[in-house]
């Protein structure tokens, strides 16, 4: 029987070999008598412990050795921890390199393809358990009492093998005993690392083909590469100058409006506690903001996708007789992102306002979509109308849009949006406001008192039903 843990995803031990050779053989070179870092018996507590190094010795051998600055070896250095070729000797949790007179121990682990048992892992923290008298950490506690409900059958023998340990550990010298004990939990913490820790090992899942073997010529192969090869001839390709150039014409139109490139006018509230600029930008706001109604003119997309530009492009529609194409795609839009139980009856008046013979608000479509639209309302689902709406979003957007540019409307909110002037705050200003500053209500108390003003509203409005009034406080509860 094979236990594995929820951790082993049913992957085979097969580490990053060629990334873990290339540390190996760095960590050769500081194990040299003569250029490697040099170690000596240092005392930890009351042991002393042998061919100790210490964090600030590795930091700066590998600073002078690679050619690195101090921020860049301490990164390489806390890698070697995190793989184990080095282990602390003091705080075993952290496996990160401290740059000062911290102990550390070398030892080599991945390259020896030393597979991380589940049985091996329930002895050990058998043994810890031994030790500690039950208390072990919260992550271990819980890994222990899985391996106990999963081995059970042979929980005796992992038992034995953890008091043998146990009792031969006790046997050795103490110094020999901190460094066998600090290496055992730092090996165990690089492969069977606690929760929410990125783990050195982790190497993802198996592949389905191993990309080192040779792969069989059979008939297979060669018609997967035919098709492949035909695939990658039918593929429509841009060129280089033609992508790099659409990339740097939006970059250039969006630039002005992204709030990482250019500071929000009149203020930033988050900063400034001033909140004229939410103010502004309102989804329903009566007269809209240059920068806004500039936005508009991008797309035909930022057009609809904000609340206020649509508003101003339906009375555009209105004055061109027309606005039956925008209530469509706004019909479409509330059946994708609407409820099921909804679906059929709102199905039913899409079809009735906009798609029969004779509708009030006929809409101009290609007879092949109607077709299939109408067809496909018979079984209605979420995204029946995709080929109609898209069909009249392409028209709306390649006609429509520009004329509406041009308009008068669009001319008209031009001239009444305001440009907001910048706000000054000086810095003791902002200091002030930063400690003035108090938590803003919870959403959950907002949204109790406008269920409880609603409630209020509908017993004003008509009778009190006693027993609906008493399931919904239940239901509540």
């Amino acid at each position: 029987m094979t236990i594995r843990s929820d951790r082993d995803h049913g992957q085979r031990y097969r580490p990053r070999m060629s990334c873990l050779k290339k540390v190996e053989a760095t960590a050769v070179q500081m194990q040299d008598p003569s250029t490697g870092v040099k170690g000596a018996n240092q005392k930890l507590n009351v042991t002393t412990i042998p061919h100790a190094i210490t964090g600030q010795d590795i930091v700066a051998w590998i600073t002078k050795n690679m050619n690195m600055d101090n921020d860049e070896a301490q990164a390489f250095g806390t890698m070697l921890v995190a793989f184990g070729y080095i282990y602390p000797l003091q705080d075993h949790k952290k496996l990160v390199l401290r740059p000062d007179g911290s102990l550390y121990h070398p030892h080599f682990w991945p390259v020896q393809k030393w597979k991380a048992e589940d049985t091996d892992y329930a002895i050990y923290l058998a043994k810890r358990n031994i030790r500690k008298k039950g208390v072990l950490d919260a992550y271990e506690q819980e890994e222990y009492n899985k391996l106990h409900k999963w081995m059970n059958h042979k929980w005796d023998f992992i038992v034995m093998q953890a008091k043998e340990q146990y009792h031969a550990g006790k046997a050795r010298q103490k110094a020999d005993r901190v460094v066998f004990d600090c290496q055992e939990r730092a090996y165990w913490i690089v492969h069977r690392p606690p929760p929410q820790t990125h783990s050195a090992m982790d190497y993802g899942l198996d592949r389905h083909i191993d990309p080192n073997a040779e792969e069989k010529k059979t008939y297979d192969y060669y018609r997967r590469i035919n098709i492949y090869t035909q695939q990658a001839i039918m593929r429509s390709r841009v060129k280089s100058s033609v992508s790099l150039g659409a990339l740097v014409k939006y970059m250039t139109t969006f630039k002005n409006h992204d709030p990482f490139l250019v500071p929000c006018l009149p203020s930033n509230p988050w900063q400034t506690d001033d909140d004229s600029y939410w103010e502004l930008n309102t989804p329903e706001v009566e007269i809209p903001t240059k920068m806004r109604v500039e936005r508009w003119s991008f797309s035909f997309y930022e057009l609809l996708n904000d609340p206020r530009g649509r508003a101003d492009f339906k009375i555009f529609l209105k004055k061109e007789f027309s606005g039956e194409n925008l209530a469509f795609w706004e019909a479409a839009e509330e059946l994708k992102w609407g409820t099921a139980a909804s679906m059929s009856e709102k199905a039913e008046q899409i079809f009735k306002t906009f798609l029969a013979p004779g509708a009030p608000r006929w809409i101009n479509i290609d007879g092949r979509t109607m077709g299939l639209t109408v067809k496909g309302l018979e079984h209605p689902h979420r995204y029946v109308l995709d080929a109609a709406q898209t069909h009249i979003f392409m028209l709306m957007k390649k006609d429509t849009f520009y004329r509406y540019l041009k308009s008068p409307v669009y001319k008209e909110i031009q001239k009444k949006a305001i440009s907001p002037a910048p706000h000054d705050f000086s810095e003791a200003q902002l200091q002030q406001n930063m400690r003035n500053r108090r938590p803003s209500i919870n959403p959950i108390i907002t949204w109790q008192k406008e269920q409880e003003e609603k409630a209020k509203a509908a017993a004003a409005a008509g009778p009190v039903d006693i027993k609906k009034l008493m399931a919904s406080k239940l239901d509540r509860k």
